[in-house]
């Protein structure tokens, strides 16, 4: 058999890209995996003075920061970069926004699984979203409805040519039956998304002090922080709970400033904590201190990775009853206390149970790693190998 020369094209730490976090714990499994040769990790550029780490594994492993976001050409560098460096597949770890928050870049930047093929590469691709499940409204894109169907049309438009590479994977099965229907074709495959890590059994425990009502991630689009804020809020009117409210991580590029803003409007609120960027190795922590992870979002956009870190360290989830989010919880088994959208009142009677009822947190959070343990991403790892092999024997 072929051994894999792997061109694996996305963000990587410490690039603070989208999906960067999945790239990095993608490329920690797959490096140990005999089918593999080499890695050759081709993301996007670093502010002045940053570098890329050396990688150590069974395979070897370079990483090359090449493309701009928002750069017109990253098609054609990527390309270039592939053939070069000898790769029998590429991989591309993507979603529609990946090569920029600008119409024309974006859209030219996922040419490059097209143009990778037509270079005689086996062109793969980890499709993270799909427009026909994102609500462009709720995920604060547009209300328009001539824009709306501007939006749906360039969408089905750019998942054809995204489609024309040699396999696309995505994580919820949902998924695979919409593209396969609408767009017949056969060259799309499930793939779940993974846990990233599995620690030993958590401790369920709290640490002393506050109670931590965490959320995490990018925000200021369809993942927004005031409701979670002011259902705490309404919380300590009506308990006598010790809480603090804890903002893990940053703005959603397209919407700088966001969490400024939210900062300064909500400067009265007592024990609220913004952390601003989580590094990878602050992670764990940020996890295992909280009692409750909550998921304040009006939209979802795919499979959610917070959602599988939650139950890699056993925490208990509020979540809102809303498409993918929905379609995660019943295929992977996870589970949590549920909320409608909106319903900032919902949302604190959620976020309350979780906080006095320690048994009932408990028994949640060990569901939570029990679902996440049945996926763990060196399992989700030989997946990804055996799709890649199976295209080079055809």
């Amino acid at each position: 058999m072929e051994k894999i020369k792997l061109a694996f094209v996305s963000p990587y730490p410490p690039s603070k890209g989208t999906l960067n976090e999945y790239a990095f714990h993608l490329v920690k499994h797959l490096k140990e995996k005999e089918e593999i040769e080499e890695i050759i990790i081709i993301s996007d550029k670093l502010p002045e003075g940053e570098s890329f780490p050396e990688i150590k594994g069974k395979a070897k492993v370079t990483v090359m920061g090449l493309w701009d976001f928002n750069g017109m050409f990253n098609f054609s560098k990527i390309r270039k970069a592939i053939k070069k460096s000898g790769a029998n597949v590429a991989f591309f770890n993507i979603h529609f926004l990946s090569f920029g928050d600008k119409k024309i870049p974006a859209t030219l930047g996922l040419f490059g699984p097209l143009y990778t093929k037509w270079a005689g590469v086996k062109s793969t691709v980890l499709l993270h979203n799909i427009v026909e499940v994102v609500d462009l409204e709720s995920a604060g894109i547009t209300k328009n409805p001539i824009l709306k169907w501007f939006y749906n049309l360039s969408g089905t438009m750019v998942t054809k040519l995204i489609l024309s590479a040699n396999m696309v994977m995505v994580t919820i099965a949902k998924y695979v039956e919409i593209l396969e229907a609408k767009y017949k074709v056969k060259n799309v495959a499930l793939v779940p998304h993974g846990s990233f890590e599995l620690p030993p059994l958590p401790e369920f425990r709290l640490p002393p002090g506050p109670k931590q009502v965490m959320t995490f991630g990018k925000f200021g689009t369809y993942k927004k922080v005031e409701g979670m804020i002011e259902a705490v809020e309404m919380i300590r009117k009506r308990t006598n709970e010790d809480i603090e409210i804890v903002v893990a991580g940053t703005d959603n590029p397209n919407v700088k400033g966001y969490l400024d803003e939210v900062q300064k409007k909500y400067s009265h609120v007592p024990n609220m904590r913004f952390t601003g960027y989580v590094e990878e190795e602050d992670v764990p922590k940020i996890f295992k201190e909280s009692c409750a992870v909550v998921f304040p979002y009006t939209s979802t956009t795919g499979s959610s990775g917070v959602l599988h870190q939650a139950g890699s360290y056993g925490r208990a989830v509020v979540l809102p009853k809303i498409g993918d989010l929905k379609e995660l919880v019943e295929e992977e088994g996870y589970v949590g206390e549920f909320f409608e959208p909106d319903d900032i009142e919902g949302m604190a009677d959620a976020i309350e149970k979780l906080l006095v009822d320690e048994k009932h947190r408990n028994e949640l959070g060990s569901k939570n790693y029990a679902a996440a343990a049945s996926l763990p991403m060196t399992d989700i790892a030989d997946w990804y190998v055996k799709h890649f092999q199976n295209l080079l024997k055809g």
